[in-house]
């Protein structure tokens, strides 16, 4: 229970409603009593108390303030998920997608961008943690992110759907056909894929590996023989390994989208989502699209 007490007091300090609550009536007709007005601070001592948390809030700098005072843009990255993110060991330097548009942003605010690594399985801890400020490299929206996180404006509908060996692609057309217990799909580990395989798939045998830039070796070498993936990942595979085929990726067994992950900041989303419309509206964004997946 609140005690009214002690609400008063805090609301007394704070705004001296001594000033408000005085001797003379505190509405027209005969003077009320001294417990009517008591009562009465009482119930504004509490609406105080409890608008605290909001005034707190609003108190609290936006991500977005920051990036303008400091003029510095920190971007999560896995780098291990092309076309989106990919940290070239050539170079020691990230490109694809989500790497022109982080740039494009960083413009926007007029700061300099600095990417920070992070893992699929760590990428909304480290989002709260304060590493970063936004999360990109085709990162897929789904609700338990949500939970603790928000996400921008979506710029791509896209889905789960097979890549297998050419030679086996019949095989692997539905659900069902792959959800045996002499099947083997591959997985990277904690993301949207083992979540995917492991709500879906009941008696194929899950194998995860851990680098998502070289797992689709785990397919053509036979030790694996297929994954579920985001379709625009296997048609890029399709295009670049040629024993490796898209299965249906316009007609993928899920509906997703792709977004840029934030943190609960109302305000810095509000400036992103508006940015991101502006540069699907231009065209700048379907400009990168066709640079990397062509």
């Amino acid at each position: 229970m609140i005690d009214c007490n002690k609400g008063m007091g805090l609301v007394v300090k704070l705004w001296r409603i001594d000033r408000i609550i005085s001797d003379q009536p505190i509405t027209r007709g005969p003077p009320v009593t001294k417990f009517s007005r008591r009562f009465a601070a009482c119930l504004f001592a509490l609406s105080a108390v409890a608008a605290l948390p909001a005034w707190a809030d609003e108190a609290k700098q936006s991500h977005l303030d920051a990036i303008l005072a400091s003029k510095v843009l920190r971007i999560g990255m896995t780098g291990d998920y092309r076309p989106f993110s990919y940290l070239n060991p050539a170079t020691n330097a990230f490109e694809g997608i989500d790497v022109d548009m982080a740039n494009a942003l960083g413009a926007a605010l007029g700061a300099k961008v600095t990417f920070v690594q992070t893992s699929w399985s760590h990428m909304l801890d480290d989002l709260l943690a304060d590493k970063y400020d936004v999360a990109m490299g085709g990162v897929s929206i789904n609700l338990d992110r949500q939970k603790s996180a928000l996400f921008s404006t979506p710029f791509m509908v896209d889905g789960k759907t097979p890549v297998a060996r050419c030679a086996d692609q019949g095989k692997y057309q539905t659900l069902e056909a792959i959800d045996r217990p002499d099947v083997t799909v591959v997985t990277n580990p904690g993301g949207t894929n083992e979540k995917f395989d492991r709500a879906m798939l009941k008696q194929a045998k899950i194998m995860v590996y851990p680098d998502n830039k070289t797992i689709w070796q785990q397919i053509i070498d036979g030790k694996a023989d297929l994954m579920i993936t985001d379709a625009i990942e296997t048609r890029l595979w399709q295009k670049e390994h040629p024993a490796l085929c898209a299965i249906h990726p316009d007609k993928p067994f899920n509906f997703s989208e792709k977004a840029y992950l934030l943190p609960r900041d109302p305000i810095w989303k509000d400036f992103v989502d508006q940015w991101l419309h502006q540069a699907i509206g231009s065209n700048a964004f379907a400009a990168v699209l066709a640079h990397w997946v062509k």
